[in-house]
């Protein structure tokens, strides 16, 4: 899976962040300490984790990930991501 999206919300910068969806690599959103959860009112899961976006940003470097585009989407902040 060479592309991956994190996303948090803007007055949350410091946390949680969102790093995966209910198909992503339980491999690597074990390596990140991600746990899966469904929010109230949604039919899906997600992986989140308590740290910072810069944290995860820094993690998923040392992983091989790199910043293809970032942007923020209403109250969203968006990274995608790509490895090789």
């Amino acid at each position: 899976m060479p592309y991956l999206l994190i996303s948090t919300q803007i007055r949350l910068e410091a946390g949680p962040t969102m790093v995966g969806d209910e198909n992503s690599d339980p491999h690597l959103m074990s390596i990140l300490g991600a746990t899966k959860r469904t929010m109230p009112g949604n039919n899906f899961c997600e992986y989140y984790v308590n740290d910072a976006p810069r944290v995860v940003l820094d993690k998923l470097e040392s992983l091989g990930y790199r910043v293809v585009s970032m942007t923020g989407v209403g109250q969203t902040l968006v990274w995608c991501l790509h490895r090789e």
